[in-house]
């Protein structure tokens, strides 16, 4: 059974809690600019996209490897994403979590569960010692949420409960499906760039060569560029929708600031497994800084505190 310590009573938790009715206008504004900042990134990956392919259809003279690229992109992304559940579980060495073994956390995610009108997701524990979490499954039906031994042994129960309400945030707000489809956009984009690269991007036609050459350089850095914001987005979203879900934005925030200690102290040993899902964690499971930091698929934890302190009223 997982145990954790009693939970101190903290003067802010009254706070945290009031999250009322007269923010409802705001939060679905917030919600739609959200959204739409994130249709834009995936509207420009798209733009970057076809700026390649005119390019390639110039260089060959056969626009059909644009099709055939545009296939295999797109049966990837359908297979990763009909399948992230078990990629990113594999990839954690998770394995399921019964009521018997954690009912505390089983009741959490059972409350979260009703109050937001959806099914009960399946729940695995990770050995890692690594504190995180996170969501993954096509659909709220065939949901999974897990969490690490490490989280276990850092949080109180209520911040543990705020850390389950931004996992299932990111299932209810169909985060999978973006972060797929902007993953296989932006390895499209490469794929394509060194296809390019290769033919000579620009050469007939009268084309230029020095642009084309810029377009296959930078396009992938771009495209790089545009999938972080898009996962960052998705962050900050996760974070508000599921601090209304719980209530409780400060016991995230105080959650948030935990994992960023305990992460830096005990990173998670980078493969190309967990690097592959590692955009799906609640924290940045390696260890990052400097330069590192402005390339990160994660807000920064310093921003993504404030904007919850902000949520609770806090000045």
């Amino acid at each position: 059974m997982w145990l954790w310590r009693r939970p101190q009573d903290r003067s802010d938790a009254s706070a945290s809690l009031a999250i009322g009715n007269s923010g409802d206008s705001s939060a679905v504004d917030v919600s739609v600019k959200a959204g739409l900042k994130t249709a834009g990134l995936i509207g420009v990956l798209w733009a970057v996209l076809l700026g390649i392919g005119w390019l390639m259809a110039g260089s060959t003279g056969n626009a059909s490897f644009i099709w055939l690229f545009a296939g295999i992109g797109l049966i990837s992304t359908a297979v990763s994403y009909w399948n992230s559940d078990k990629i990113a579980l594999r990839a954690m060495q998770a394995q399921p979590l019964s009521e018997d073994q954690a009912p505390q956390i089983y009741a959490m995610v059972h409350e979260l569960s009703v109050a937001a009108g959806q099914p009960m997701p399946r729940l695995y524990v990770s050995p890692t010692p690594t504190p995180n979490a996170f969501a993954t499954g096509r659909n709220p039906k065939n949901a999974a949420v897990c969490v690490t031994h490490g989280i276990l042994q850092i949080l109180e129960p209520r911040e543990l409960r705020a850390v389950l309400g931004h996992e299932l945030s990111h299932v209810y707000n169909r985060d999978i499906l973006i972060s797929s489809v902007a993953a296989a956009i932006a390895g499209l984009i490469t794929s394509l760039a060194q296809f390019l690269m290769f033919f000579g991007g620009g050469r007939r036609q009268g084309g230029n060569p020095l642009a084309g050459l810029a377009m296959v350089i930078l396009a992938p850095f771009a495209a790089m560029l545009i999938q972080m914001g898009v996962s960052r987005t998705r962050e900050y979203e996760a974070d508000r929708s599921g601090a209304e879900l719980t209530r409780d934005p400060l016991a995230l925030a105080s959650a948030l600031a935990k994992l960023e200690n305990g992460t830096s102290a005990r990173p998670l040993q980078p493969t190309p497994a967990t690097e592959s899902m590692s955009h799906m964690m609640i924290a940045n499971p390696f260890r990052g800084g400097g330069m590192s930091r402005l390339f990160s698929t994660h807000p920064p934890m310093a921003d993504r505190i404030a904007r919850l302190e902000e949520m609770a009223g806090r000045p």
